[in-house]
């Protein structure tokens, strides 16, 4: 038999536009996992196994390295007194102190223990609370190999400032070690390391959003997709380069995010040289049409690229179940089952893939027991060969006919698409690349590439793990936080109004799209300005945009209320709000579609392209010949208030404006 282990260790990019990391997981894994990892596999030199590491995970690290305390909001806070704190800043800390696993890390250290059960905290108190909180996350490797932790955990209690500073000293020094140690372990040829493209995203669903629905015809699809390739591109390529910068030359395989594959990124690997990518045995299942095990345990590849399967109840024993086991039980029962492989099929080959980093905090002492247990029986069992994921490469493989498009869950993409929330935040995406599509040649090419980064963050798979109601995470609000503010950031920095929208939490709040209604019937309102009569614009499709702007801190445009209809000739439009607060040149922008140039209307009334009428006083009203719009029989409009040369208001906030031009309104025809 051959075992092929693969750890995936991977962070998502928690830094703001300031570059500043705003969660802690990136410095926190580092001083726990991240080296132990490797260093117990090190102390069984005979072993091998691969490493994933992620390039928003190396780049994070690399920044701590280059940067230090002030690349991390959390470390920064951590590093005041705690009399300096702000208001808002002394309970998120605390929050992050006792996020710790309460039986395996805080009990362990009985002051911690002590402290956690507290709600209020002396500064004192504090200052010790921050000391055990490290103390605890300290993996086995800085414990066994810095003095400074190992007189801090014999200390016990009453830590102090000075204490504090010795313990960040220590811990911060250690930080440069961490993808050093990689590369001489890879140099020995005991690991292998392979990566991730760039921001972790789902290939497949960037390619196509149509393979949700190829994976699982059921699965609900966001509204107007559009497909990214491009960005596709842009993250395996980037992910070559910084890992031919980290580790001095290319990879030779993926760990596809989530195991997310279809034909179309693994023929993407294949153009960028790479010769193994790894998946769940739920695609090989489903694209064999059979679920005989003995396939899962052969060589297989696809379009010339070989693809490891990995044994989803082995990987599991280890991520989910062995943590509440004996050490010594659960090594000898993983070595059971291997054996009962190997007694069955002939020279098999077993990947187990799991995360490499978030299991260890439920197991007693961070796993190392469990893993001196199971590598001294691996050591042990002549039956039985270790190999990297770059041997695995090179055997003859059996070339599959056809490839399901799928992840590691359940072979679909329904952890990442379908839910109300998770196609929510698809859709901001896609609204957001529609409306700067409109003015990239506006942008110098520093700005295009700040929010070309932007854009390639928010695909990161993380933000819409944690969406819907499939996960559970105290730090739901800060996800949805960090992936809106990276869309937010793109608007910003191209110069345009942030659609309100985006202001608005999605996790676990009303869509906002509730706060739109659709035209009822026909309209034929009088174009003159004013509120001529209640029943001119009843039937009309509303959106609320003060309600939508009612959440936000200062940045309310001029149009609180958006309504919008049609008669079989004409499109209307009637802006309510302060209108008087546009200056004498503002102009309204109208996009048709996506790829369409835009139609702009001076609100002035002068110049007005043929076939349009526009009235403002009370309100602003405008009417919109039919025939302005060529061929075109939907509208994805998208609308822009221009004030004194920059844009004022997007709208409506929920996203595009979808108007079918041959409507007859015949779904609300009643008897």
């Amino acid at each position: 038999m051959r075992l092929a282990f693969l750890w995936h260790m991977h962070q998502p990019d928690y830094r703001d536009d300031s570059g500043v990391m705003e969660m802690p997981w990136v410095f926190l894994h580092a001083i726990k996992d991240y080296v132990d990892m490797p260093w117990h596999l090190s102390r069984h030199p005979q072993l091998k196994a691969t490493f994933n590491l992620t390039p928003s995970l190396i780049e994070q690290l690399k920044l701590l390295e280059n940067e230090g305390i002030v690349a991390d909001r959390f470390l920064s806070l951590w590093t005041k007194n705690p009399s300096d704190l702000q208001t808002e800043e002394r309970p998120w800390l605390i929050k992050l102190c006792k996020s710790s696993q309460r039986q395996t890390m805080v009990a362990p250290l009985p002051r911690y223990a002590e402290l956690y059960e507290q709600t209020d905290y002396t500064d004192r108190e504090l200052i010790e609370l921050e000391v055990l909180f490290l103390l605890a996350w300290s993996g086995n490797y800085l414990r066994h190999s810095n003095r400074d932790i190992q007189r801090l955990l014999r200390k016990g209690r009453g830590y102090d400032a000075a204490d504090k500073k010795t313990l960040l000293d220590a811990l911060m020094a250690f930080i440069p070690t961490v993808l050093p140690f990689y590369r001489e372990r890879m140099e020995t040829g005991q690991i292998a390391v392979s990566t991730t493209p760039l921001k972790h995203p789902i290939l497949p669903l960037l390619i196509d959003m149509q393979n949700a629905r190829l994976s699982n015809p059921k699965t609900p699809l966001p509204a107007h997709p559009l497909s990214l390739e491009e960005d596709a591109r842009i993250h395996v390529a980037r992910a070559i380069e910084l890992y031919r910068e980290v580790f001095g030359r290319d990879p030779v395989g993926f760990w596809p995010a989530e195991g997310a594959v279809d034909s179309q990124s693994v023929a993407l690997y294949k153009e960028k040289g790479l010769r193994w990518i790894a998946t769940d045995e739920a695609i090989l299942f489903a694209s064999l049409g059979s679920s005989e095990r003995s396939a899962l345990y052969r060589p297989h590849r696809y379009q010339g690229v070989q693809i490891a399967f990995r044994d989803h109840g082995l990987s599991d024993l280890i991520g989910f179940t062995y943590r509440y086991w004996n050490a010594e039980r659960a090594a000898e029962d993983f070595l059971q089952h291997l054996q009962a492989i190997e007694g069955s099929e002939k020279d098999p080959v077993v990947s187990v893939i799991l995360d490499g980093e978030n299991a260890w905090e439920f197991f007693s002492q961070n796993g190392q027991p469990f893993f001196e247990a199971l590598y001294r029986r691996l050591v042990q069992a002549d039956w039985c060969q270790t190999v990297t994921m770059d041997d695995y490469a090179e055997d003859n493989a059996r070339e599959l006919p056809r490839l399901h498009p799928g992840s590691w869950i359940n072979g679909t993409f329904d952890t990442w698409v379908g839910h109300p929330q998770k196609n929510a935040a698809w859709e901001m995406i896609y609204q957001a690349r529609r409306d700067l599509k409109h003015h990239e040649k506006e942008l110098d090419e520093a700005t295009r590439e700040r929010i070309r980064y932007h854009f390639l963050a928010a695909e990161c798979s993380d933000w819409f793990w944690w969406y819907g109601d499939d996960h559970h995470t105290d730090y739901a609000e800060e996800f949805d936080a960090l992936f809106r503010r990276h869309l937010i950031d793109t608007y910003r920095l191209a110069g345009l109004a942030v659609p309100s929208a985006l202001y608005l939490p999605i996790a676990g709040h009303q869509d906002h799209r509730a706060l739109v209604d659709a035209p009822k019937f026909p309209i034929s309102p009088v174009i003159d300005g004013r509120v001529s009569s209640f029943f001119e614009w009843l039937g009309a499709g509303r959106s609320d945009e003060s309600r939508l702007y009612s959440t936000m801190e200062g940045l309310r445009g001029p149009v609180k209320t958006l309504y919008w209809g049609e008669d079989d000739s004409t499109v209307y439009l009637r802006f309510d709000g302060d209108m008087e607060r546009l200056g004498d040149d503002a102009r309204l922008l109208l996009y048709p579609d996506e790829s369409s140039a835009p139609l702009t209307l001076p609100l002035d009334g002068h110049s007005l392209p043929r076939g349009v009428r526009l009235a403002k006083d009370e309100i602003l009203e405008v009417a919109l010949d039919k025939t302005l719009f060529g061929k075109l029989r939907i509208l994805h409009l998208r609308l822009e208030l221009e004030s004194n040369g920059r844009i004022v208001q997007t709208l409506p906030a929920s996203g595009e404006l979808t108007l079918d031009l041959q409507d007859d309104f015949s779904e609300n025809w009643f008897v």
